[in-house]
């Protein structure tokens, strides 16, 4: 496992993802943006739901994806 999973919500399989489309450190990760990073997963995996998205929001504010306030989750 690399760097990517020492974020909180972010698994091998999701950190994967994320050097697939190019995105393989922290920083990478927190200057792409979360939700720029999901647009590019769900070019490769379809499946890629809201809940993947909020997990790399949580994961660039340092928390639990399920601790993340509703306001977030509704832009």
């Amino acid at each position: 496992m690399g760097e990517l999973t020492k974020l909180p919500n972010i698994g091998k399989i999701l950190e994967k993802q994320l050097n697939d489309v190019g995105i393989n450190t922290i920083e990478e990760l927190k200057i792409v943006g979360s939700k720029e990073a999901w647009l590019k997963i769900r070019k490769i995996d379809e499946s890629a739901c809201l809940n993947r998205l909020y997990a790399l929001e949580g994961a660039i504010r340092n928390i639990k994806w399920h601790d993340l306030d509703e306001s977030v989750k509704k832009i």
